[in-house]
């Protein structure tokens, strides 16, 4: 086993089991999703439930697609995606650091940084990808994981974020 091949297994096992307890979290009880889906609605998202609904599909799919080493650069970028409007909507207003009051965007774009990094080096031997023969091209792996999260989370924003004004 090469050092890359360990390493990028180890980043799917932290990454995606991370990612996919997140997701399981918010769908855990119909309390859960329903309380997600109010706190989306208090920042400004519209159909919230929906939306909790989408996040809580979003994190458990893309994170059980990293754990696989699955169309590693796809489920990366949803992961992004996600970060990224979590960032906007409420993360950013608190700055950096995740212990400031209202949780700073530290941890999500550390877990967006995370995750390109591991678009970018690939899921490594020991996964479906390999398998596959799939995104064995590193920077176009790069590219298509970081345009596909811009453009996901733009396109999240522009139809569904509606920010009140205070």
């Amino acid at each position: 086993m090469s050092s890359i091949d360990f390493a990028s297994l180890l980043l799917r096992l932290a990454l995606g089991g991370m990612i996919v307890l997140h997701g399981l979290n918010k769908m855990k009880s119909k309390q859960s999703l329903t309380g997600t889906g109010q706190w989306f609605a208090s920042i400004g998202m519209r159909h919230p439930q929906k939306q909790a609904l989408l996040a809580a599909l979003t994190e458990t799919l893309s994170g059980l697609f990293i754990l696989l080493g699955l169309f590693t650069p796809l489920a990366c970028a949803a992961l992004i995606s996600t970060m990224i409007v979590a960032i906007v909507v409420s993360h950013r207003k608190s700055g950096f650091f995740i212990f400031n009051e209202g949780q700073g965007w530290e941890y999500c774009a550390f877990i967006s940084v995370t995750a390109l990094a591991l678009a970018t080096t690939g899921s490594g031997r020991y996964s479906l990808d390999h398998a596959l023969n799939v995104f064995t091209d590193e920077w176009i792996s790069f590219a298509l994981c970081a345009a596909i999260a811009v453009a996901g989370s733009t396109l999240h924003l522009a139809l569904f974020y509606r920010p009140t004004s205070k």
